[in-house]
Order: structure tokens, then C-alpha cells, then sequence
């Protein structure tokens, strides 16, 4: 879990989940990326992916190069966002929860059938 903190603070300029949780109107006990849209998600997903195989493939040991690997690739996922013009993943909205859109689309189906 620390190492994705350090991945959310590159990523969200400094903030920390608890920061991203009151930004978002999210409780304490709601999961960040269930209630990420497509945008963010994939930023989020790019930096883990990304993070993962740069500690892979440069052999980074030990926690505290590992964390600052994450913070440093959250903050270049975070550049490449600014450069292309798209919004800082704090100021996207946050959607409904995607366990929440699979209970109604559930229920939507047993109601069809």
C-alpha cells in the first residue's frame, strides 16, 4: 500500500489517498479506483504498469528506491498528461461505483428476462 501512496502522490501533485478520498467525496472505506472514469483509470493503471516494470527491468531494491520509483513515474505519467493538454486526474469528476453499476445492470437484466 505504500508504494501505491507514493504512485498516487506523482501522479495527483502531492496529494495523499486520504486527500484524494476528501477531494472526491469518497469515504475512507471506498475504493479510489472504483470510483475512477476511463480517463483516470488509465492513467492510474499506465503508472502501475509502468512503475512494475521499470523495478523489473532495472532491478530497483529495497523500499525506499522502490517508492521513489513510484512517485517519479506517477509524476512523468502526470507531465505527459500536462503536455497533451488533459486534465490533472484531481480535477476529473468522480463517477458512481462501478460495483454499484454492475448491481443495477444486474437487476436491469432480471427485469428484462
Amino acid at each position: 500500500m505504500i508504494l501505491n501512496t507514493h504512485g498516487y502522490r506523482g501522479l495527483y501533485d502531492g496529494l495523499e489517498m486520504r486527500d484524494i478520498h476528501q477531494r472526491k467525496g469518497l469515504k475512507e472505506s471506498q475504493n479510489i479506483l472504483d470510483h475512477m472514469g476511463s480517463t483516470e483509470l488509465a492513467a492510474n493503471l499506465f503508472r502501475a504498469t509502468q512503475t512494475e516494470d521499470k523495478l523489473r527491468r532495472e532491478n530497483i531494491k529495497g523500499k525506499a528506491r522502490a517508492n521513489q520509483t513510484h512517485k517519479e513515474v506517477g509524476a512523468k505519467v502526470r507531465q505527459t498528461i500536462k503536455e497533451l493538454g488533459g486534465t490533472m486526474p484531481e480535477y476529473l469528476p468522480t463517477v458512481e461505483s462501478i460495483k454499484k453499476l454492475e448491481t443495477k445492470k444486474r437487476r436491469q437484466i432480471k427485469e428484462e428476462q
